[in-house]
């Protein structure tokens, strides 16, 4: 496994890769976005670096996050906001607007993406992570665009889930079968020797042959980084991603903080917009107590916090564990470990190649374990140290892809321009 620190190494890759000029070509992207935020920041990232690589591309993002407009977001790429639907802790839906069925909000939902199709009428549509959409709903979509020859993608990020749960609900909708009939192309957002999302399933050699591993998703500071965003001196970041789930975490950093008075590192709580008013109310009493201790709610430029910070304390969500990859920070990661077994995948795999280090959340409620663990984490050596030639690839991958896809295609005027800024 290979793996580079920080956004230097994304300019030298883009640097050393020719950049396209594709006139008016058109990518949709799909993020049905019911629970946190990853699925939204997955397509953000990628839509940004491909309208800086293809300078006459526009990209439209259909997302339900519901603040999916607290996000900036470059020129030539935009979002469709469509009704928000909540995933509940055991795993069932149910509409954000308490007044309207959830039966109702789908048909809102499934009309207004094929609408959007048909207007856009992209040349490459690009899902992120449900094959069918939510309860099916882009399914619709799926069958009207391979008719018109749109090259169809599904995105997957490199853990999906434990394979048995996998492979149980992809079974109930018959999914496998599907992503044959409609897909061209699967990206996996991760390295080949990281982890298979689809390990343990039985896939299709047909398939399997559509299938590739693009590599994860560096990040990188914004341009325009405001002056006076980071805090000052050294600190701890810890974040728990949208916050949907993440008050268990941040109970346990406060309570490690009054377990132990020698633990004085100076720590940064983002609570994340998901979290539930009551919770939040609740750690923002708890940690004011604790003078090393600052609690915001959310931050839309996380990647300007985690760039500052010594160390990062986290769930381990595709982004932020993307995040801690790119900016190179030691990290502690005590990942949600039901109802999906992702984030528990994820980070056994990491610490196993000595990326980072992790708890289970179990053994952060020990809060002296806890304590020592956030001790001696500024200390920690970074990812690039255990894997001096770590690569994070994906996006370069992706824009060379899409330039093969367009120049096929052939339906508009590709032009080649050397460097990429």
């Amino acid at each position: 496994m290979r793996v580079t620190n920080g956004p230097q190494a994304e300019n030298s890759k883009r640097l050393s890769t020719m950049t396209q000029h594709a006139q008016n070509a058109r990518i949709l992207m799909y993020s049905h976005d019911t629970f946190g935020l990853g699925h939204l920041q997955r397509c953000r990232t990628i839509a940004h670096s491909l309208v800086e690589d293809f300078r006459g591309l526009q990209v439209l993002i259909i997302s339900g996050a519901t603040i999916a407009g607290a996000f900036d977001y470059r020129a030539r790429v935009d979002f469709v906001k469509i009704p928000s639907v909540i995933k509940l802790r055991n795993g069932e839906y149910t509409s954000l607007e308490k007044d309207i069925d959830l039966h109702e909000t789908l048909r809102m939902r499934q009309s207004i993406i094929r609408h959007t199709a048909e207007t856009f009428r992209p040349d490459i549509f690009i899902v992120d992570k449900e094959p069918l959409g939510l309860r099916g709903e882009i399914e619709d979509t799926l069958s009207y665009l391979k008719t018109r020859g749109t090259t169809l993608v599904l995105g997957l990020r490199e853990v999906m889930d434990a394979p048995h749960l996998l492979e149980a609900e992809w079974a109930r909708r018959d999914v496998m079968r599907k992503i044959g009939l409609f897909y061209d192309k699967i990206w996996a957002y991760g390295p080949p020797d990281f982890y298979d999302p689809l390990t343990g399933l039985d896939v299709p050699p047909a398939i399997r042959a559509k299938m590739k591993f693009v590599g994860f998703l560096q990040r990188s500071l914004q341009k325009n980084e405001l002056p006076g965003h980071r805090p000052e001196g050294d600190y701890i970041l810890v974040t728990t991603g949208g916050g949907g789930d993440g008050a268990e975490l941040i109970h346990s950093v406060i309570d490690a903080y009054q377990q132990d008075p020698q633990l004085q590192h100076r720590a940064l709580i983002v609570l994340g917009p998901y979290m539930p008013a009551r919770k939040r109310n609740k750690l923002l009493k708890k940690g004011s107590k604790i003078p090393y201790i600052k609690i915001i709610e959310f931050d839309n430029r996380m990647e300007e916090l985690i760039a500052g910070a010594k160390a990062v304390v986290a769930m381990g969500g595709y982004n932020t564990y993307c995040e801690i990859l790119s900016f190179d920070k030691p990290a502690l990661i005590v990942p949600r470990v039901k109802p999906r077994e992702e984030q528990l995948i994820r980070a056994r795999r990491a610490a196993e190649l000595g990326l980072i280090e992790m708890l289970l959340p179990e053994e952060a409620e020990d809060s002296q374990r806890f304590a020592n663990a956030l001790e001696v984490l500024p200390d920690r050596p970074g990812p690039s140290q255990s894997h001096p030639h770590l690569t994070l690839e994906g996006l370069p991958h992706i824009s060379e892809i899409v330039a093969e896809l367009l120049d096929r295609r052939g339906g508009h005027h590709l032009s080649v321009i050397e460097g990429m800024n």
